[in-house]
Protein backbone atom coordinates (compact mmCIF):
# COMPACT_ATOMS: atom_id res chain seq x y z
CA UNK A 1 0.00 0.00 0.00
CA UNK A 2 1.96 3.44 -1.35
CA UNK A 3 -0.54 4.84 0.45
CA UNK A 4 -0.48 5.65 4.25
CA UNK A 5 -3.45 5.17 6.39
CA UNK A 6 -3.71 7.55 9.57
CA UNK A 7 -4.78 5.06 12.94
CA UNK A 8 -4.22 5.93 16.83
CA UNK A 9 -4.43 3.89 19.62
CA UNK A 10 -5.05 5.21 23.37
CA UNK A 11 -2.21 5.20 26.24
CA UNK A 12 -2.63 5.50 29.69
CA UNK A 13 0.13 8.09 31.96
CA UNK A 14 0.00 9.02 35.43
CA UNK A 15 -2.19 12.36 34.65
CA UNK A 16 -5.13 10.18 32.38
CA UNK A 17 -5.45 8.64 28.86
CA UNK A 18 -4.05 10.01 25.72
CA UNK A 19 -4.30 9.41 21.93
CA UNK A 20 -1.24 8.38 20.19
CA UNK A 21 -1.95 9.09 16.08
CA UNK A 22 0.53 6.89 13.71
CA UNK A 23 1.18 6.33 10.04
CA UNK A 24 0.48 2.48 8.96
CA UNK A 25 2.20 1.46 5.24
CA UNK A 26 2.00 -1.56 3.73
CA UNK A 27 -0.67 -4.81 3.97
CA UNK A 28 -2.42 -4.09 7.41
CA UNK A 29 -2.10 -7.98 8.18
CA UNK A 30 1.65 -8.34 7.36
CA UNK A 31 2.73 -9.36 10.81
CA UNK A 32 6.86 -8.33 10.42
CA UNK A 33 6.12 -4.24 11.66
CA UNK A 34 8.79 -2.00 11.15
CA UNK A 35 8.42 0.65 13.55
CA UNK A 36 10.00 4.18 13.14
CA UNK A 37 10.39 6.49 15.41
CA UNK A 38 11.26 10.53 15.33
CA UNK A 39 13.65 12.82 17.10
CA UNK A 40 12.51 15.08 19.96
CA UNK A 41 10.46 17.75 18.11
CA UNK A 42 10.00 15.85 14.78
CA UNK A 43 7.36 13.93 13.36
CA UNK A 44 6.08 10.95 12.03
CA UNK A 45 6.13 12.42 8.34
CA UNK A 46 9.48 12.39 8.61
CA UNK A 47 9.76 8.62 7.74
CA UNK A 48 7.85 8.82 4.52
CA UNK A 49 10.50 8.11 1.94
CA UNK A 50 11.65 5.55 4.57
CA UNK A 51 8.28 3.72 4.65
CA UNK A 52 7.23 4.30 0.89
CA UNK A 53 10.70 2.53 0.32
CA UNK A 54 10.43 -0.33 2.57
CA UNK A 55 6.53 -1.28 2.74
CA UNK A 56 6.87 -4.24 0.27
CA UNK A 57 8.61 -5.63 2.89
CA UNK A 58 7.13 -4.64 6.16
CA UNK A 59 4.11 -2.82 7.77
CA UNK A 60 5.30 0.05 8.44
CA UNK A 61 4.14 1.79 11.61
CA UNK A 62 5.47 5.61 12.33
CA UNK A 63 4.04 7.07 15.28
CA UNK A 64 3.94 10.66 16.34
CA UNK A 65 5.54 10.10 19.86
CA UNK A 66 2.72 11.93 22.53
CA UNK A 67 3.37 15.42 22.61
CA UNK A 68 3.81 16.14 19.14
CA UNK A 69 2.37 15.94 15.22
CA UNK A 70 -1.32 14.67 15.38
CA UNK A 71 -0.94 12.85 19.29
CA UNK A 72 -2.62 14.23 21.99
CA UNK A 73 -0.57 15.78 24.88
CA UNK A 74 0.38 15.17 28.42
CA UNK A 75 -1.55 16.86 31.37
CA UNK A 76 1.67 17.02 33.16
CA UNK A 77 4.79 18.38 30.93
CA UNK A 78 7.01 16.65 33.27
CA UNK A 79 6.29 13.12 32.10
CA UNK A 80 7.40 13.66 28.59
CA UNK A 81 10.17 11.34 28.98
CA UNK A 82 11.74 8.23 27.64
CA UNK A 83 10.20 6.05 30.26
CA UNK A 84 6.42 7.08 29.16
CA UNK A 85 7.42 6.99 25.84
CA UNK A 86 8.38 3.27 25.78
CA UNK A 87 5.33 2.39 27.68
CA UNK A 88 3.23 3.95 24.86
CA UNK A 89 5.05 1.86 22.75
CA UNK A 90 4.58 -1.20 24.17
CA UNK A 91 0.32 -0.46 23.99
CA UNK A 92 1.22 0.24 20.70
CA UNK A 93 2.90 -2.97 19.48
CA UNK A 94 0.32 -4.93 21.91
CA UNK A 95 -2.52 -3.19 18.99
CA UNK A 96 -0.16 -4.19 16.20
CA UNK A 97 0.44 -7.77 17.58
CA UNK A 98 3.26 -8.38 15.31
CA UNK A 99 5.24 -11.51 15.04
CA UNK A 100 8.30 -9.14 14.22
CA UNK A 101 9.35 -6.29 14.88
CA UNK A 102 12.62 -4.24 13.47
CA UNK A 103 12.83 -0.86 14.71
CA UNK A 104 14.33 2.75 13.43
CA UNK A 105 14.70 5.32 15.97
CA UNK A 106 16.03 8.59 15.40
CA UNK A 107 17.77 10.51 18.06
CA UNK A 108 14.90 10.25 20.27
CA UNK A 109 13.30 7.33 18.80
CA UNK A 110 16.53 5.40 19.57
CA UNK A 111 16.61 5.96 22.94
CA UNK A 112 13.21 4.63 23.20
CA UNK A 113 14.25 1.30 21.29
CA UNK A 114 16.97 1.12 23.22
CA UNK A 115 15.18 0.79 26.05
CA UNK A 116 12.53 -1.54 24.35
CA UNK A 117 15.31 -3.73 23.06
CA UNK A 118 17.01 -4.19 26.55
CA UNK A 119 13.81 -5.86 27.99
CA UNK A 120 13.95 -9.43 28.57
CA UNK A 121 12.02 -10.98 25.90
CA UNK A 122 11.53 -7.97 23.83
CA UNK A 123 9.77 -8.43 20.75
CA UNK A 124 12.27 -6.45 18.74
CA UNK A 125 14.39 -8.06 16.53
CA UNK A 126 17.22 -5.37 15.07
CA UNK A 127 17.84 -1.96 16.04
CA UNK A 128 18.85 1.01 14.05
CA UNK A 129 20.12 3.93 16.23
CA UNK A 130 20.10 6.95 14.21
CA UNK A 131 22.85 9.29 15.73
CA UNK A 132 22.02 8.24 19.12
CA UNK A 133 23.60 6.91 21.84
CA UNK A 134 23.95 6.32 25.96
CA UNK A 135 26.53 9.68 26.10
CA UNK A 136 25.11 12.23 24.95
CA UNK A 137 27.62 15.48 24.68
CA UNK A 138 25.46 18.02 27.29
CA UNK A 139 26.63 21.29 24.86
CA UNK A 140 24.16 19.07 22.33
CA UNK A 141 21.21 18.69 24.81
CA UNK A 142 21.70 22.37 25.67
CA UNK A 143 21.62 23.37 22.00
CA UNK A 144 18.53 21.44 21.69
CA UNK A 145 16.64 22.36 24.59
CA UNK A 146 17.06 25.84 23.79
CA UNK A 147 14.66 26.06 21.36
CA UNK A 148 12.21 23.41 21.90
CA UNK A 149 10.26 25.61 23.87
CA UNK A 150 10.60 29.09 22.57
CA UNK A 151 6.89 29.96 21.49
CA UNK A 152 8.17 30.70 17.84
CA UNK A 153 4.95 32.82 15.65
CA UNK A 154 5.95 33.09 11.77
CA UNK A 155 3.56 35.53 9.79
CA UNK A 156 3.83 33.04 6.73
CA UNK A 157 4.66 29.41 5.79
CA UNK A 158 8.11 30.67 4.15
CA UNK A 159 9.01 32.56 7.57
CA UNK A 160 8.25 29.56 9.47
CA UNK A 161 10.38 27.34 6.87
CA UNK A 162 13.45 29.48 6.79
CA UNK A 163 13.37 29.11 11.07
CA UNK A 164 13.40 25.30 10.56
CA UNK A 165 16.10 25.30 8.12
CA UNK A 166 18.28 27.90 10.24
CA UNK A 167 17.65 25.20 13.46
CA UNK A 168 17.99 22.14 11.08
CA UNK A 169 21.08 22.61 9.10
CA UNK A 170 22.94 19.85 10.80
CA UNK A 171 20.93 17.49 8.94
CA UNK A 172 22.99 17.92 6.03
CA UNK A 173 22.85 19.31 2.41
CA UNK A 174 19.36 18.80 0.79
CA UNK A 175 17.17 20.11 -1.84
CA UNK A 176 14.54 22.43 -2.07
CA UNK A 177 12.02 20.31 -2.25
CA UNK A 178 13.45 18.27 0.66
CA UNK A 179 13.85 21.61 2.96
CA UNK A 180 10.00 22.55 2.00
CA UNK A 181 9.13 19.02 3.55
CA UNK A 182 11.02 18.87 6.55
CA UNK A 183 9.18 22.40 7.49
CA UNK A 184 5.77 21.11 6.02
CA UNK A 185 5.83 18.46 8.27
CA UNK A 186 6.41 20.13 11.83
CA UNK A 187 4.56 23.59 11.43
CA UNK A 188 0.60 24.31 11.48
CA UNK A 189 -1.28 27.48 11.32
CA UNK A 190 -2.92 28.48 14.36
CA UNK A 191 -6.37 29.91 14.61
CA UNK A 192 -5.08 33.12 14.50
CA UNK A 193 -3.62 32.26 11.03
CA UNK A 194 0.17 31.97 12.48
CA UNK A 195 1.88 29.33 11.36
CA UNK A 196 3.65 27.68 14.41
CA UNK A 197 5.86 24.38 15.35
CA UNK A 198 3.80 21.28 15.61
CA UNK A 199 4.21 20.27 19.24
CA UNK A 200 3.56 21.12 22.93
CA UNK A 201 5.88 23.61 24.31
CA UNK A 202 5.79 21.74 27.16
CA UNK A 203 8.34 19.45 25.66
CA UNK A 204 11.20 21.54 27.15
CA UNK A 205 10.08 21.29 31.08
CA UNK A 206 12.29 18.15 31.28
CA UNK A 207 14.95 19.85 30.25
CA UNK A 208 14.47 22.63 32.73
CA UNK A 209 14.38 20.06 35.32
CA UNK A 210 17.81 18.45 34.65
CA UNK A 211 20.62 18.42 36.83
CA UNK A 212 23.70 17.61 36.28
CA UNK A 213 23.47 14.34 38.89
CA UNK A 214 20.66 13.40 37.15
CA UNK A 215 22.28 13.40 33.19
CA UNK A 216 24.97 11.69 34.99
CA UNK A 217 22.45 8.91 36.28
CA UNK A 218 20.58 8.96 33.25
CA UNK A 219 23.89 8.46 31.35
CA UNK A 220 24.63 5.37 33.53
CA UNK A 221 21.11 3.75 33.04
CA UNK A 222 21.58 4.17 29.21
CA UNK A 223 24.72 2.41 29.05
CA UNK A 224 22.99 -0.43 31.17
CA UNK A 225 19.85 -0.88 28.78
CA UNK A 226 22.97 -1.01 26.04
CA UNK A 227 24.96 -3.24 27.15
CA UNK A 228 21.73 -5.57 27.51
CA UNK A 229 20.82 -5.36 23.86
CA UNK A 230 20.65 -8.96 21.98
CA UNK A 231 19.55 -7.95 18.76
CA UNK A 232 21.77 -6.98 15.81
CA UNK A 233 22.12 -3.55 15.96
CA UNK A 234 23.39 -0.80 13.38
CA UNK A 235 24.69 2.72 14.56
CA UNK A 236 24.41 5.58 11.79
CA UNK A 237 25.92 8.56 13.12
CA UNK A 238 26.79 11.90 11.31
CA UNK A 239 30.41 12.38 11.12
CA UNK A 240 29.86 16.25 12.61
CA UNK A 241 27.33 15.39 14.77
CA UNK A 242 27.51 17.22 18.08
CA UNK A 243 25.11 14.55 19.96
CA UNK A 244 27.14 11.53 19.50
CA UNK A 245 30.91 11.61 20.03
CA UNK A 246 33.27 9.54 17.63
CA UNK A 247 34.64 7.86 20.76
CA UNK A 248 31.37 7.01 21.88
CA UNK A 249 30.30 5.24 18.89
CA UNK A 250 32.98 3.13 18.85
CA UNK A 251 32.36 2.23 22.53
CA UNK A 252 29.34 1.30 21.12
CA UNK A 253 31.00 -0.82 18.30
CA UNK A 254 33.44 -2.72 21.12
CA UNK A 255 30.68 -3.22 23.85
CA UNK A 256 26.61 -4.59 24.36
CA UNK A 257 25.65 -5.57 20.82
CA UNK A 258 28.54 -4.51 19.15
CA UNK A 259 26.60 -1.70 16.83
CA UNK A 260 27.77 -1.99 13.04
CA UNK A 261 28.73 1.57 12.89
CA UNK A 262 28.67 3.62 9.88
CA UNK A 263 29.37 7.35 9.47
CA UNK A 264 27.85 9.34 6.94
CA UNK A 265 30.37 12.72 5.38
CA UNK A 266 28.80 16.21 5.21
CA UNK A 267 26.40 15.31 7.85
CA UNK A 268 25.64 16.70 11.67
CA UNK A 269 22.37 15.85 13.86
CA UNK A 270 21.06 13.71 12.72
CA UNK A 271 20.49 11.96 9.36
CA UNK A 272 16.91 12.37 8.04
CA UNK A 273 16.84 9.00 6.33
CA UNK A 274 15.47 10.48 3.06
CA UNK A 275 18.22 10.45 1.13
CA UNK A 276 18.87 7.03 -1.25
CA UNK A 277 22.04 6.43 0.37
CA UNK A 278 20.57 6.83 3.93
CA UNK A 279 17.86 4.35 2.98
CA UNK A 280 19.69 2.00 1.72
CA UNK A 281 22.24 1.28 3.99
CA UNK A 282 19.01 1.14 6.79
CA UNK A 283 17.13 -1.13 4.43
CA UNK A 284 20.11 -3.14 3.37
CA UNK A 285 21.26 -4.32 7.63
CA UNK A 286 17.30 -4.76 7.70
CA UNK A 287 16.50 -7.23 4.82
CA UNK A 288 20.18 -9.13 4.84
CA UNK A 289 19.69 -12.70 4.74
CA UNK A 290 16.38 -12.49 5.51
CA UNK A 291 17.14 -12.59 8.81
CA UNK A 292 13.94 -12.19 11.29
Amino acid sequence: MSQAQIKSVQCLSPGGLHQMTYKEWGDPANRKVLVCVHGVTRVSDDFDRLAMALCDEYRVVCPDVVGRGRSGRLKNPLHYQVPQYVADMVTLLARLDASTVHWVGTSMGGLIGMSLASITDSPIRRLVLNDVGPSLNPEAIARIGQYIGQDMRFASFEEGARYIREISLPFGPHDEDEWRKLAADVLRQNEQGQWVRHCDLGLAEPFKAATPESAKQGEAMLWMAYDAIACPTLLLRGEQSDLVSHETALAMAARGPKARLVELPGVGHAPTLMKEQQIRIVRDFLLEQNVS
